[in-house]
């Protein structure tokens, strides 16, 4: 195995870990607060800590990537989940809990932004779309089997978070065995302030940085609030499980295959009939959602559709954003990703809150065929320059 290959592994792994213990994290806290009578609308708040910390760290995480590297970036993020993982059982207390969350969503969003960037400006552009697959593939196998170690709670309510935090040490120590690397420099009006390189990266791609938004929404409000809507609907909590795992599992199977058509027949066309596909799907499971088989065969067909959005998302700014400004332009991913996911459990549990027991997925079905829609009318082809 040549070193490049050896680094993606590496990346891909670390990866895979963070996508485990966000996949754990949010309907596990859930089942928690659902248990303890916590209201829905709280609980949703309450899973927005994980976004929160996204965005308090967006800002300021360009610049120390730009001077130090990728490796040191990796290396603090991995540290500040791994300990606030292993804090959770120590104090049960909403509020504590919402600075852990938020203190994960800043160590998550550090590991997320380097390891994207790493890959996006070393990879040649014929070959990214699958790559970025393999980097969404090894996200959602994580994420995919998270939901499934939720039941470990009934042993022990601190086992789920001691399994997540050991698995996250392993997979941050091996970020040691990788050699540090710089982002290209910043050239002409990209070297201005933060704010010029914001502005410049929008303007070239801002409508694909929707692909991510769609897709924090659609992880944040599934994981975190579906849970609560199925429980009422008197669905089994073993099957809940059953049914979020579902939908990585069909992310998981179609990741390299739209990532690879991606590169073939470009990412515009293959975002635009997930979009619209999952928006279907979505309100047909509205309507079959007294059968809990087919609400996980809905799950499972439609995270084969818009399961891929926000490795999609990325390769498509890459198509739209110059070079130097892919970490500009990973950020803002990063960011629009947490945005969506912030509105997802908000917004859910309004919606819970006034439909306490009525068409949880139509909410869902709205928000990807807007979006969609979005992208149908404003969607870019070409590559600018600086």
């Amino acid at each position: 195995m040549s070193y490049n290959q050896r680094r993606f592994l590496i990346l891909v792994i670390i990866v895979s870990i963070s996508g485990f213990s966000q996949g754990m994290l949010l309907p596990l806290i859930s089942v928690i607060f659902e248990g303890d009578g916590v209201s829905s609308t709280l609980n949703g708040l309450n899973a927005t800590g994980l976004y929160i910390g996204t965005l308090l760290i967006s800002p300021f995480i360009e610049q120390p990537l730009r001077k130090y590297g990728y490796k040191p970036i990796i290396v603090v993020g991995g540290a500040i989940v791994f300990l606030s993982l292993f804090l959770f059982p120590f104090w049960k207390s909403v509020m504590f809990w919402f600075v852990l969350r938020m203190l994960i969503g800043i160590g998550d969003h550090a590991l997320h932004f380097s390891t994207q960037t790493w890959i996006t400006s070393t990879t040649p552009t014929h070959k990214l779309g699958r790559s970025m697959s393999i980097y969404g593939m090894s996200f959602g196998l994580g994420f995919a089997a998270g939901p499934l170690f939720v039941p470990l709670v009934k042993i022990s309510e601190s086992l789920p978070f001691i399994v997540s935090s050991v698995l996250c040490l392993v997979a941050w120590s091996l970020v040691f065995f990788v050699k540090n690397e710089k982002p290209e420099a910043l050239v002409g009006d990209a070297n201005e302030t933060g704010f010029t390189r914001y502005n410049l990266a929008i303007k070239y791609g801002w409508v694909a940085f929707l692909p991510p938004f769609v897709y924090g929404f659609l992880e944040s409000s599934l994981n975190a609030l579906f849970p609560v809507y199925a429980l009422r609907k008197e669905f089994d909590l073993e099957f809940v499980s059953i049914i979020l795992a579902a939908f990585s599992i069909g992310a998981i199977t179609m990741q390299f295959p739209l990532g690879a058509l991606g590169d073939k027949i470009g990412r515009r066309k293959v975002i635009i009939a997930g979009l619209v596909g999952g928006s279907i799907l979505f309100f047909i499971g509205n309507l079959v959602e007294s059968s809990q088989i087919l609400v996980a065969l809905i799950f499972l067909i439609a995270g084969m559709s818009v399961g891929s959005m926000f490795s999609l998302g990325i390769t498509y700014m890459t198509d739209l954003t110059p070079k130097e400004l892919l970490p500009t332009g990973n950020l803002l991913c990063g960011i629009f990703f947490s945005l969506g996911s912030l509105s997802g459990p908000f917004l859910g549990g309004l919606y819970l809150q006034k439909f306490p027991q009525d068409g949880f997925l139509i909410l869902v079905s709205s928000m990807l065929l807007a979006v969609g829609g979005i992208v149908v009318l404003f969607g870019k082809r070409a590559k600018v320059t600086v």
